[in-house]
């Protein structure tokens, strides 16, 4: 049953249906939860005396190590930095005494005689310390001859070497879409019991609105969800954008990826048929996942543009987003490099989890031969680069998430050999300067953006005059002739532009050898865009 059928099944009996449907949301919740079970009980029974849940979301990882604890029969305590550790199977009477200090928390694990479960979230930085590295190592020492564990949780935590052979990770799976689903389901049916909710949603506004949810937790999309309904008491495809933004706010909070503002359609772009085409057949797997799942079909790895600069090859990173629907972010090099060491790997880690977060989304970087131009060989930055692309290309390989990648370049002798190899992008597409249809749609592109009718210039002669110019440089030559114009106090007409154009140098002129080479490398290595 789709979960628009589900809703409107379930206005009848409002209390009671409320009631049914928070029993079987739980149900439900539960029979996920077996397998996870299974697995931790699975480590606990093997005696890892330290398991490493990668997650977050800590309440739903909590939850589920509490339902373990009951599961094996064991006490199940819980460590904060406000509170200390907490026993929570029972009526507590408070803390362990002092156990706001971690070292006495530990201290208590080691003294104490009995099996039990210990969860320990946000202690990432401690780990850092190696005294407190010992002492977690003597803490979970004695579960390696009885049950129970030091369980920590969170994300990136760096694992010492030290606590390695001990230590199990568990990698917290993500909520699949059926769980969005069903929390749609729930939060509208809940929400009609006390308001009055109206649900607009085609089937394929659900997808698009569960497609755009992913990457939330459940607790995230919970609110998120609530709060667009309650707003104005609606639920409509227009709150799509709604849950576009909720996820700005995370990547904002980040402050490694930068949310691009979406603004061009190809619609914008003049020509580069064959990667609008390319790109057209994969829409529908953006726009029904399932369907495309079902028939055998993955989310697809991304493109990489090469070719000339300013012939459009980062507008069209902007313009996938808009015809696909999903949020665009950015990859800055800039924002990822740190002086101090670790910390770029670290930022980059943290901008791919971010990525995957998000998705399906977009993920534009920009000149990528900046970022690893010196990755393929001797370098001043101590290897960071090399580092850095090799982790990169193992995520293009393995990433979880669906992160659509734009990547473009302009000198495509800077990338590593290895960035170029099958498999790494779906296509390897060039960019050429614009040919003269090309050239005139885009004079009419932005003269009418400007305010300005195409059919008051004499068009052909102002093609005829461009012909190695790129898109960028005819948008400029626009821009600088309207200033000449407004200086003038005249009219902008056909003579300014030629004017601007002959005193223009079009980088095909200024830099001939180079694009003359790189066409020649490109011809028999990639798929012509143009």
């Amino acid at each position: 049953m789709t979960c628009n059928k589900t809703i409107a099944a379930l206005r009848l009996n409002n209390k009671d249906r409320g009631i049914l449907d928070f029993l079987l949301l739980k149900i439900s919740e539960m029979k996920k939860n077996l397998d996870k079970l299974k697995e931790l009980r699975l480590l606990i029974r093997s005696h890892y005396s330290v398991i490493y849940v990668d997650t977050p979301e800590e309440e739903r990882t909590h939850g589920l190590i509490r339902l373990l604890a009951d599961n094996l029969r064991i006490p199940f305590f819980c460590w904060s930095r406000t509170k200390g550790l907490v026993r929570e199977d029972i009526d507590s009477k408070g803390p362990v005494y002092g156990s706001q200090d971690l070292k006495t928390a530990l201290s208590h694990i080691e003294a104490s005689k009995f099996q039990a479960l210990y969860h320990f979230g946000g202690i990432g930085d401690y780990l850092e310390d190696k005294l407190m590295v010992s002492m977690v190592k003597d803490a979970a020492s004695r579960f390696s001859r009885n049950y129970g564990a030091i369980i920590i949780t969170g994300q990136n935590v760096e694992i010492p070497e030290t606590l390695r052979t001990i230590t199990a990770v568990f990698k917290m799976p993500e909520p699949d879409a059926e769980e969005y689903r069903e929390l749609l389901g729930h939060v509208v049916r809940d929400l009609y019991s006390r308001i009055s909710v109206d649900v607009k949603l085609s089937e394929d506004d659900t997808n698009k609105l569960l497609n755009n949810i992913k990457g939330l937790t459940l607790t995230e999309a919970e609110k998120v969800i609530t709060k667009i309904i309650i707003e104005d008491g609606t639920l409509s495809s227009e709150d799509i954008g709604k849950v576009i933004e909720a996820k700005k706010d995370i990547v904002e909070r980040d402050g490694v990826l930068e949310y691009y503002p979406v603004e061009e359609s190809m619609a914008d772009i003049a020509d580069l048929k064959g990667l609008k085409s390319w790109l057209s057949k994969r829409k529908e797997i953006i726009v029904n996942p399932e369907k495309a799942k079902e028939f055998g079909l993955t989310f697809p790895k991304g493109v990489l543009l090469l070719g000339v600069p300013g012939c459009g090859k980062s507008l069209c990173a902007k313009a996938v987003a808009t015809e696909w629907g999903l949020p665009l972010l950015k990859l800055d090099p800039s924002n990822i490099y740190n002086k101090y060491i670790g910390e770029t790997e670290k930022n980059f880690k943290r901008a791919m989890n971010t990525a995957e977060k998000m998705s399906p989304v977009i993920l534009w970087i920009d000149e990528i031969e900046k970022a690893f131009s010196s990755a393929g060989g001797d370098s001043a930055d101590g290897g960071v680069s090399r580092r850095i692309f090799g982790t990169f290309l193992s995520w293009l390989q393995d990433r979880k998430g669906d992160v659509f990648i734009v990547a473009t370049a302009n000198d495509v002798t800077k990338l590593p050999p290895e960035f170029l190899r099958k498999g790494r992008f779906d296509e390897i597409f060039f960019v050429d300067l614009p040919d003269r249809e090309a050239r005139t749609a885009i004079f009419g592109i932005h003269l009418e953006k400007r305010g300005k009718n195409p059919c008051d210039f004499e068009i052909d002669n102002l093609v005829d005059a461009t012909e190695v110019f790129s898109g960028s440089e005819i948008e400029q030559v626009i821009v600088a002739g309207l200033y000449t114009a407004f200086s003038a106090e005249k009219k902008l007409d056909t003579q300014i532009l030629l004017d601007e154009i002959d005193s223009t140098s079009p980088i095909s002129r200024t830099m001939a050898e180079k694009i003359t080479a790189l066409r020649e490398w490109a011809q028999e290595r990639t798929v012509c865009a143009n």
